[in-house]
């Protein structure tokens, strides 16, 4: 897969009145690499629907697009890739279910299932919470930059970090070790996406530049 920097989750519960796409397209207008839609309220022909729009969008802007949960759906709209977490079909199943050239994510909350995603060909893992977070329901506590460095020191793929991350604590989650970042709130909720997400880059760089 392509890297990335800056990976943003929609949450349309979160910028009522705009819409998804609309949203979505500042975001990556201001930087964003990857684009995921989560859905897990909405009927299953509305989940398709918008993964149609943003797969148009995406594609449209050389963008990669991640599905969360729904396979079916991310079959069907041709997304680059599938995101599960740990209580889904198991990572060597969906393998089997969506073929050998998409993307998969899976979300990680100990270095035990981060390990296991590796060994099991994950492409990339999700790490966190790392802070306390209102945009995913039945969340686990927070695991702390402490599992950044444990990541950083055991895991060889690639990693985002995600959970309750915004502008005032980026700087402990890039002094951590990482170096991608996952975000909802942070985005999709400014009156400003395409300014915010250039302001999170930016802030990034920064970050980066320091830890050298």
């Amino acid at each position: 897969m392509k890297d990335f920097r800056l990976y943003a989750i929609t949450g349309e519960e979160f910028h009522p009145g705009r819409e998804l796409v609309e949203v979505m397209e500042q975001a990556i207008l201001g930087g964003v690499d990857i684009i995921q839609l989560r859905d897990k309220k909405s009927s299953k022909k509305n989940v398709l629907k918008k993964a149609q729009q943003l797969r148009e969008l995406t594609s449209k802007h050389n963008v990669t697009f991640i599905v969360n949960d729904h396979l079916d759906v991310a079959m069907a709209v041709g997304a680059d890739g599938i995101h599960v977490g740990q209580d889904d079909l198991p990572l060597a199943e969906t393998r089997k279910v969506v073929g050998p050239d998409m993307i998969i994510g899976i979300s990680t909350h100990h270095i035990d299932e981060a390990k296991a995603a590796e060994a099991g060909g994950a492409d990339y893992i999700g790490v966190g919470p790392i802070f306390p977070t209102k945009s995913k329901e039945d969340v686990v506590d927070p695991v702390t930059t402490s599992y950044i460095a444990q990541i950083e020191e055991d895991i060889s793929i690639p990693y985002v970090a995600i959970g309750g991350i915004k502008r005032h604590n980026l700087k402990q989650v890039m002094e951590a070790g990482a170096k991608r970042v996952c975000m909802i709130t942070e985005i999709v909720a400014a009156e400003d996406v395409k300014a915010r997400c250039e302001e999170i880059i930016g802030l990034m760089q920064e970050y980066e530049e320091a830890r050298g």
